[in-house]
């Protein structure tokens, strides 16, 4: 049995990544289960699953978590903390790691899982954003396997040929056409953002995730961080990328070939299609996918963005231009600003304001060290709580 770590398991990925275990019972050994603080979620999980770890970073909740499942008579044993999270990551019983944290704190225990062989299954785009070349670097220095998540990812890898490692040019791709939902606002006033409350904001028309993920679908700094992502992953430049709004979320990516052929990925939007293709992969999996219907789609529709009602799409284009820790800076500032508009703290437009104005703020260090990655990720955190402290003045 495939022993496999899900980092984030009580998240939206985490919950759909067991979904597709449960499908293929005597498959995979789920080894280790982790969470921040929801203790509920993670304790259910783990009587469930038994697994041999479970990683609580909140430690307060971890010794809650340690307590209830001593009641209960179970042999999970409970660590906590960042180190924890890398323990289980990296451990010599797990082939598989399900990387569903979100946000910069997936960075270090996917990097040790990179530079530990393992097969890492990234949900979480912002360890490539960040680190890109030195992360890049851990995977094919310790012979690990990396498949994205991303649904968007995922099916670019999909219609990419072997070898894509190669670049595009080498392969005869013109275009990566990497699409997006546009989110909730993609027709609303441009007067009206200003009122937005953070419960329009998660409210996604197409897809169910996690509030802060919403956010930024919203914004469109999704989309950003993806095409960031895409440059890594597939390596080119983001001059072969090119964002096209889908507002039915049936195509989840394309590829462009110089001789006019364009392959695409389509499927009813569910993260389970991408997570069963990286657990199965080079095989085909069950997901509990609901097939596509073609009779039912009355039509698909595509149209360019809007980078007046999206600003985030330039700021992440103008950060992979720059290059070192700006992509870093990015990041952080973006975490920063959407935090406090989900605690009503800023106003929705004021996101990309203060990301522009750390941006501005920072000269990027090059991005060749971890320490220099995470100190900019500090600075542009500091800046940014500068910022949204004005904006509320």
């Amino acid at each position: 049995m495939i022993g496999i770590t899900i980092l984030g398991s009580t998240g939206t990925i985490g919950v759909n990544t067991l979904d597709v275990i449960r499908r293929h019972p005597g498959r995979f050994r789920v080894f280790a289960l982790t969470a921040k603080h929801n203790t509920a979620v993670l304790l259910a999980q783990c009587l469930e699953w038994q697994p041999a770890y479970a990683v609580m970073v909140d430690r307060h909740a971890a010794v809650a978590l340690r307590t209830a499942l001593r009641e209960q008579g179970s042999a999970t044993e409970v660590l906590d903390g960042g180190s924890g999270l890398i323990e289980v990551a990296s451990h010599p019983e797990v082939r598989y790691v399900m990387a569903g944290i979100v946000g910069a704190a997936g960075l270090l225990p996917n990097l040790a899982a990179a530079r530990a062989g393992k097969r890492v299954m990234l949900a979480n785009k912002e360890s490539l954003v960040m680190s890109g070349q030195l992360f890049m670097n851990a995977v094919r220095d310790a012979g690990a396997e990396l498949l994205p998540i991303d649904s968007e990812h995922n099916a670019i890898y999909q219609c990419m040929p072997v070898g894509f490692e190669r670049g595009p040019a080498a392969l005869g791709i013109r275009r990566i056409l990497l699409t997006a939902s546009g989110g909730p606002f993609r027709t609303r006033e441009l007067s009206e953002l200003h009122t937005v409350t953070p419960d329009e904001a998660c409210a996604h028309p197409k897809w169910v995730m996690g509030r802060k993920i919403s956010v930024d679908s919203a914004t469109m700094m999704n989309k950003g961080l993806e095409i960031i992502e895409a440059c890594w992953l597939f390596n080119t430049g983001q001059d072969t990328i090119e964002v096209v709004v889908h507002p039915q979320s049936i195509i989840h990516s394309m590829v462009e070939y110089v001789d006019g052929s364009v392959l695409a990925q389509l499927g009813n939007p569910d993260m389970r299609t991408p997570i069963a293709y990286a657990l199965g992969w080079p095989d085909r999996c069950e997901s509990g996918v609901k097939p596509l219907n073609f009779f039912d789609l009355k039509r698909l529709d595509f149209e360019p963005p809007d980078e007046q009602r999206f600003p985030s799409l330039r700021l992440a284009r103008e950060a992979m231009r720059a290059g070192g820790t700006a992509a870093a800076i990015l990041n952080a500032a973006n975490e920063e600003a959407v935090g406090a508009f989900l605690d009503c703290r800023l106003r929705f437009p004021a996101i990309a304001e203060v990301v522009e104005g750390a941006l501005s703020a920072l000269a990027p260090q090059p991005a060749d060290t971890l320490e220099a990655i995470l100190d900019d990720d500090r600075r542009a955190r500091e800046v940014a709580a500068r910022l949204i402290a004005q904006q509320r003045d």
